[in-house]
């Protein structure tokens, strides 16, 4: 018994001095942690406190506690808003438009790099891909009406060129979806490659050495080999895209807004900017409702599209 005792007094301490030697030996690297932790803590989950006042009526001057509760009223009041049915289907639009072009470019733009052989123009092309990525918002909304502009834009003097009558693109509610994703699209698809060519790096060189020796083109090695290695990263990404599929980046739509083109560019986000902060009476309790359904409906396609990866056998978050 003494031996049994003296054990479970040995396992006992195995189990608990690993994790502090562990903690005294890389300290540094528990305190690179903590620094995310203590955002993500301060940024993230923090504000959550505040998503309390959608189910009150919020006064400053009483504070969140001091307000009175008014359950559900807020969120009523938006469902049967004149404005509901059209600031969701413009999200929707906007955003299923945004998921579905923004897919395939990044995978063919990494498929592409991947294969060129001559590295002064493999880091041409990534570095022209990448670049404008860094260019800022309200830059970007500003190079873009320039380049559309009816009198003087690039775009309307080719079309001039060819025959074609001038177009004022951010006058037509038709045009500004396309507009925004194509322009999207511009930006970002050089530095969303950036985790497919990660992922093709990740591939089994003796896989393409294999097919080579039995006769496969460098198509057939890519629609064979290539894709089905990066496919569980595409799913991955798909998925988390999918949880953001009611934000529809903010900044650029309300640059890019104007009276005119607000039939079709009018979204939830820039209604809640509107509503909450630009009105005269500011309403941050119907905002914050409004805001608050925006993440259950992200949250709920998240989890939705997560369980038909899952069930298709395909990779999942969880």
């Amino acid at each position: 018994m003494a031996g049994v005792n003296t054990l479970a007094k040995t396992n006992t301490g195995i189990k608990r001095m690993p994790f502090l030697k562990k903690l005294h030996r890389s300290w540094q690297l528990y305190v690179l942690l903590a620094l995310p932790v203590l955002y993500i803590i301060v940024f993230k989950y923090y504000p959550m406190y505040g998503a309390q006042i959608a189910f009150k009526n919020f006064i400053a001057s009483k504070g969140i506690t001091g307000s009175s509760w008014v359950g559900f009223k807020h969120f009523i009041r938006f469902f049967n808003s004149y404005e509901f049915g059209t600031l969701l289907k413009n999200t929707l639009v906007l955003n299923f438009y945004s998921l579905l072009a923004g897919i395939p470019f990044p995978i063919l733009l990494a498929l592409a790099i991947n294969n060129i052989q001559n590295k002064w123009f493999k880091k041409s092309v990534q570095m022209i891909t990448y670049a404008p990525h860094f260019i800022s918002v309200v830059v970007m909304a500003g190079i873009v009406l320039v380049l559309l502009d009816p009198e003087k834009g690039i775009v309307n003097l080719l079309l001039g060129v060819f025959g074609f009558e001038p177009i004022h693109f951010m006058a037509k509610p038709s045009y500004f979806s396309s507009v925004f994703v194509w322009s999207g699209i511009w930006q970002n698809v050089g530095f969303s490659c950036i985790i497919y060519l990660a992922a093709l790096s990740g591939i089994d060189p003796s896989q393409h050495e294999a097919a080579v020796i039995d006769g496969a083109s460098k198509f057939k090695r890519i629609l064979h080999i290539d894709i089905p290695g990066i496919m569980p990263v595409v799913i991955i990404l798909l998925i988390l895209n999918t949880g953001h599929i009611m934000d529809s980046g903010f900044e650029k739509v309300l640059l890019l807004q104007n009276q005119l083109n607000l039939r079709s560019s009018e979204v939830i986000d820039t209604y809640v900017y509107k509503v909450g902060l630009a009105s005269q009476a500011m309403n941050y309790s119907y905002s914050t409702a409004i805001n608050l359904f925006k993440s259950v409906v992200g949250l709920a396609m998240l989890i939705i599209v997560n369980q038909i990866a899952k069930r298709a056998k395909q990779e999942s978050l969880w």
